[in-house]
Order: C-alpha cells, then structure tokens, then sequence
C-alpha cells in the first residue's frame, strides 16, 4: 500500500466522520442544527418560550419523567421563565407531596410549596418500568447537557472556536420531532416505536405530542415544531438554570481583564520610562 492511497484513505474517512447529514455508524441523520435564542457568548433565554416549554412538559413529559433537580421556587428566580412568586406557589400547590411522619408517627399528603422539588410521576424506577413495558424513563433534569450527537472531524474543532454548545437541545428537538412511519424494509420490534433520529431507530417512547395537544395563549402556534422547540429549550434552563448569569459575568471579566491590562501596560511604562535598557 502507497503513502498515496494511505493518505486518500484518511482523507475519505475524514470526509465521512464530517458530514453534515450522517452521524456515527453512517445510519444515523444528524439533527438540524436550530437557532437558539441562547446560543453563542452573548446568547440568552427567551422567557416567553421558556413559559410555553414548562407547560408542555407540565402537561406531557412529566406524565413519565421526573425532574429531581428542579424546585418549585427556581420558576421564579431571575434567569429562568420569569414566573412571579405567587405565580410559582400556585403551580406548587396543585401538587400533593407526601411529607411527615406526622405526631401519630405516619405520613401524610399536603399542597406542594416553593420549597418543594418536581414531583416524580412514579415511586420507584421498579414502578416506573412497570408502567413503561419494561422502559425506565430518564430524569430529564440534566437531559439537555447528557444527551448529544456525533459531530467529527473538523466539526468539533469549529464548535469549539464558535462556542456552539447546543447539541443536546437539537437533539432532543430532533428527537421529538423525528417519528415517522418505518421504511418498509425495516423491522420494528413490538413495543418499540420507529424515530429517525434515535440511535438504532427503535425507541420505548411513543410519540409524546401532536399537533394541537397543549394549548398557548400567546398566539404562538400550536404544532409539534413549536412544541419540541419550546420544551427542548426548556429543558435546556433546567441543566443550566444560571447560564444567563454566567455569561453576563464573564464579559464583565472581559472587560474587566482588558481594562486590566492596559492600567498595566501604562504603570510599567511610566515606571520604567527612565530607565535605560
């Protein structure tokens, strides 16, 4: 084998590992990569998308998946969906939680409060599966920043001089949006539902939504697009709820260092103005 052939070679598989339409394993589509209100360096949350994205997975998600990490009260704090606190206390109070044991030594159900977390759906994974044909479906508290997708090369030393750290949200966006009917030559196992953008095709979960399924009221429309969009996002603030604060911080430290820098750059050349080199 000539150094030419190897070098073509390597330069194939290259070409394969970068393209923009096949994942790892050639089979897979990669997801489209959408366009984030809070992608990028300055990029920030969209409070009415992350409002209309809590109540699709109010209304949908939570009806399998648990979210641990989240709080009631985090619905109101700055940098999230900008729900105010009485706003916050009455979706908390719509929940019964299980607390105690009470003087008697037994538990009891009470109004959830800011202090409480997301309730789960189930008790246990063991019920979970249970009621899932056997499928434990994942917390979605961090699912955002978990789940990505192949990118290769050159395209991860791209995403990484452009900062573009979105790919868990284009996949769960994909994800939602990617059932289809299965190809004829293609074998679905029973139980399992065909997607195009899940590894291996065969996922647990039904399709979740459908066009129409929750309603907004701020005139922003009702399909699945939009839903997968505003819940993908959702999901996004909540494995990231400071990511706003973050990024605010670090340009004041840009500019702080850049400010910095020229203060030092003056005090050394008056200090050292007189000196002989």
């Amino acid at each position: 084998m000539t150094i030419r052939s190897i070098l073509f070679g390597a330069a194939a598989a290259v070409l394969l590992a970068s393209s923009p339409a096949l994942a790892a394993g050639g089979e897979t589509p990669r997801p489209e990569r959408m366009s984030w209100s809070f992608a990028g360096p300055f990029g920030m949350y969209d409070q009415g998308q992350l409002q209309r994205g809590f109540k699709v997975f109010k209304e949908v998600c939570a009806a399998c998946h648990s979210a641990n990490f989240l709080y009631f009260r985090n619905l109101a704090q700055p940098g999230g969906p900008g729900f105010t606190e009485a706003q916050a206390k009455q979706v908390a109070s719509e929940y019964q939680i299980t607390d105690g044991p009470n003087d008697a030594g037994d538990m009891f159900q009470r109004p959830g409060r800011l202090s409480d977390h997301w309730p789960a759906p189930f008790p246990n994974d063991n019920a979970a599966r249970a009621s899932n044909g056997g499928a434990l479906p994942p917390d979605l508290s961090v699912i955002a920043k978990a789940r990505s997708y192949h990118v290769g090369f050159p395209g991860f030393i791209t995403d990484a001089f452009i900062q573009y750290q979105e790919h868990g949200v284009d996949y769960i966006h994909a994800l939602l949006t990617g059932y289809v009917d299965p190809p004829a030559d293609a074998h679905v196992q029973p139980g399992l539902h065909y997607n195009t953008y899940f590894p291996g095709h065969q996922i647990a979960m039904p399709k979740p939504i459908s066009d129409g399924q929750v309603e907004y009221t701020d005139g922003a429309p009702q399909t699945v697009e939009q839903y997968s969009e505003d819940v993908s996002a959702f999901l996004m603030w909540l494995a990231e709820p400071h990511l706003d604060a973050r990024k605010r911080i670090g340009f004041q430290v840009m500019i702080f260092l850049l400010v910095f820098a020229g203060l030092l750059y003056f005090t050394k050349k008056k200090v050292w103005k007189n000196v002989a080199h």
